[in-house]
C-alpha cells in the first residue's frame, strides 16, 4: 500500500474554483462546463467521469438549486453556488442540497446578500479543513497499524486497507449524518419563519 502523504497528495484537496478562478463577465454553459473541468479534472476517479454536464446544470436549474439565469448566461454568483453544489452532492442528496441552498437563493433574488463574502468564508475554512483532515488520515493510520499487527496475519497489507477504508467510510458516514442532521433543522427554521 501506498503510504499515507502519497494518498494525500493523489487527492489533490487543494483542488477548488477561487474567486480569482470565476471570470466577472457572464458565461453560456459551455464555458461553465469548461472552467469546471479544468479546475476540478484532476479530482475525477476515472478519466471518462465528467465533472460537470449541460444535464447536471439543467437539472440543477430546473431543481431551482440555484437562482435563475439571464439571457442563457451565468454570473459570477452562479458559479460559486455551482461549485457548492458540485462540492456538497458527493455527500448529499440533490434535495438535502437544495435545502441547504433555498434560502441563500432567495436572498440572492431579493439583492440582500453578498455571495462572494460567504463563498471566501468558505475558501478559508476549506483550507483548515485540509489540514486537520491530513492530520486525521495520519492518526487513522496510525491506529489502524497497531489494530493490524496485533491481528498476527500474513495478509497485513491487505487488512490495513480494509481497516482504513472501513474506517474513512465511517468517518465520512458521521460527517454526512451530521450534515444531514443540520439540514433538517435547517427544514424546521425555514417552516418557522414563515
Amino acid at each position: 500500500m501506498k503510504n499515507i502523504n502519497e494518498l494525500i497528495e493523489e487527492l489533490h484537496l487543494d483542488t477548488r474554483l477561487s474567486l480569482e478562478d470565476i471570470p466577472d463577465l457572464d458565461l453560456y454553459m459551455d464555458q461553465v462546463i469548461q472552467l469546471f473541468e479544468k479546475r476540478f479534472s484532476a479530482t475525477k476517479r476515472n478519466e471518462n467521469d465528467k465533472v460537470l454536464t449541460k444535464t447536471m446544470i439543467n437539472n440543477y436549474s430546473k431543481g431551482k438549486l440555484f437562482f435563475p439565469i439571464e439571457n442563457k448566461k451565468y454570473s459570477k454568483d452562479h458559479l460559486i453556488l455551482i461549485s457548492l453544489i458540485y462540492q456538497m452532492k458527493g455527500a448529499l442528496s440533490i434535495n438535502d442540497v437544495k435545502q441547504t441552498l433555498d434560502k441563500l437563493n432567495t436572498k440572492m433574488m431579493d439583492n440582500e446578500f453578498d455571495l462572494r463574502n460567504l463563498y471566501s468564508s468558505y475558501l478559508q475554512l476549506l483550507d483548515i479543513n485540509i489540514e486537520m483532515f491530513k492530520k486525521d488520515l495520519q492518526e487513522h493510520k496510525k491506529e489502524v497499524t497497531k489494530k493490524v499487527v496485533k491481528l498476527e496475519d500474513k495478509d497485513e497489507e491487505y487488512l490495513e486497507q480494509f481497516l482504513l477504508a472501513a474506517t474513512f467510510t465511517s468517518m465520512s458516514n458521521f460527517y454526512r449524518r451530521a450534515a444531514e442532521n443540520i439540514i433538517d433543522e435547517l427544514g424546521t427554521t425555514d417552516k418557522d419563519d414563515q
